[in-house]
């Protein structure tokens, strides 16, 4: 049988609308799988307003900013029920859920999360920038094992029945002010850092957008 992959992009869309809106696709998803009836693989793309999200292991002093001060910012705080720490998420950042049955694409969950870094990889790599992996930490980092590591993608997902939800965060043109209010994914030693900022310019989200979609679909069809 032919597994179905569909994409959609939400667009500009609060943090709560679209965790909402995830959660009520992969509860579909698994329903449907124990049901034995038919559903789809989905590829969704976003961007979200200001907000940090913390994991459910992450430590919230990781997030060094109040209440108070995250309304002077413009920010909101989610608890949240993926694995990893505490990131950011903004306008300019590319963030992708994929909602899909992981049996379909014959991966287990740290297989998966080797296809999503090894597809922003390629999408770095499509704009001359070598990213990988740092042994212990998911994401994708550059300069790798020197003093000026750095995160320019964040990973972290969730897994109930073998269907994934959450997914990655990509920084495109992302205002990098933000993550100084926190120890992005726990780290207090190590940068972050874009797209635009590694190569100098500003990068249309769709063209990154159209990348990323066809590098996932390249490497879970192929893993």
């Amino acid at each position: 049988m032919k597994v179905s992959l569909e994409t959609e992009n939400w667009g500009m869309i609060p943090y709560q609308e679209a965790w909402e809106r995830q959660s009520r696709l992969f509860n579909e998803v698994i329903a449907a799988r124990a049901g034995h009836v038919s559903y789809i693989n989905r590829l969704v793309f976003c961007e979200h307003l200001p907000v940090y999200t913390l994991g459910k292991h992450g430590k919230e002093t990781n997030m060094l900013l109040g209440k108070e001060q995250l309304k002077r910012i413009g920010a909101e705080l989610f608890h949240i029920d993926r694995g990893g720490d505490i990131t950011f998420h903004g306008p300019g950042q590319l963030v992708c859920y994929p909602i899909l049955c992981l049996e379909d694409f014959h991966l287990g969950l740290k297989e998966y999360v080797s296809v999503l870094e090894e597809a922003v990889i390629g999408v770095c790599r499509s704009y001359g920038i070598e990213g990988g992996r740092v042994k212990g930490a998911t994401g994708v980092w550059l300069d790798i094992g020197t003093s000026s590591e750095r995160k320019i993608c964040a990973i972290g997902v969730r897994s109930s029945h073998f269907v994934t939800m959450h997914g990655l965060a990509l920084n495109v043109n992302t205002d990098l002010r933000y993550f100084g209010y926190i120890h992005p994914c726990g780290f207090i030693d190590k940068g972050v850092t874009s797209l635009a900022k590694e190569t100098g310019m500003e990068i249309p989200m769709e063209e990154v957008c159209l990348r990323l979609e066809k590098e996932l679909r390249v490497h879970l069809v192929s893993f």
